[in-house]
């Protein structure tokens, strides 16, 4: 199993270095065909009517297309030998509606974490929040403070939910590269943890058939972010979970392993829902 096709958004008003750097590298890797997408909705901040609108969006419009043609020529730029094929795709549209509609033609979605929570543009900014619910692809979400993406060791966040189940399946190109890989459910209660045990030892074995090393750990732990956290920062390339195994709202009110993974953390991640 690998990925023929990788997608790749990049920003058109800030630095894309890491990113595209970490979609140049899988390229390689996977001899994979590598698209570029960018995509920004020229429309003014405030409410404006008249011919002074008409001129402002005109002028938007403008900007925005110098902006992504500097980008694309940056992707090229980068790119350049380090994919079997190169393909730009582009609009003046909302970033976040055009990408989860393009995302049929690639296997996996490489995007920017987001540290603006719920405040995001959207007209200008993806949302991968919204993406990785809408696209129908895994995503793997790279971090602000991403330098670059190792595959060394790689933690897979277990529940026993059809989203974990799928982003197993979906990383496993990944995982076959990995060193040591590990499969971690956090569980509440010493009680629970035969059960957890049992479930986490499946996907290691699941694992096991696919020729990729794995094993299995249980946690007990009241606060499962925080234990999560503290596994993550040790020596984590890669976390693999199950995106919004709760309502996305659930997890907006109370916290989650998805919003924690979108908005905090500082290692890269490969989400499905």
């Amino acid at each position: 199993m690998s990925y023929a096709t990788l997608m790749v958004h990049l920003e058109i008003d800030c630095s894309n270095d890491v990113r595209l750097q970490i979609a140049c590298d899988l390229a390689e890797q996977f001899d994979a065909k590598l698209i570029g997408i960018a995509a920004s909705n020229p429309q003014p901040s405030y409410y404006a009517t008249g011919t002074f609108a008409h001129d402002l969006v005109q002028q938007l419009r403008a900007q925005v297309k110098q902006q992504m043609a500097e980008t694309e020529e940056r992707f090229h730029a980068a790119a350049h030998k380090r994919a079997r094929e190169l393909e730009w795709r582009s609009a003046m549209e909302s970033p976040t509606s055009f990408v989860s509609r393009e995302a049929r033609a690639a296997d996996l979605i490489i995007a920017g974490a987001s540290r603006d929570g719920g405040l995001i543009d959207s007209l200008r900014r993806l949302d991968p929040s919204e993406l990785v619910l809408r696209a129908g692809r895994p995503m793997l979400v790279v971090p602000p403070e991403a330098e670059y993406l190792r595959l060394s060791n790689i933690v897979v966040t277990w529940k026993d939910s059809r989203e974990a189940k799928r982003a197993v399946v979906d990383a496993l190109p990944l995982l076959h590269r990995a060193k040591d890989v590990t499969v971690v459910e956090v569980v509440e209660g010493a009680d629970n943890r035969p059960a957890a045990q049992a479930r986490v030892n499946d996907v290691a074995a699941w694992l096991g058939q696919h020729a990729i090393t794995a094993v299995g750990r249980v946690i007990n732990a009241t606060d499962e972010m925080q234990e999560l956290d503290t596994l993550f920062q040790q020596a984590c390339d890669l976390i693999v979970a199950g995106a919004y195994g709760h309502t996305r709202f659930r997890e907006l009110v109370f916290g989650g392993v998805t919003r924690n993974l979108l908005t905090r953390s500082r290692r890269c991640s490969l989400l499905s829902h």
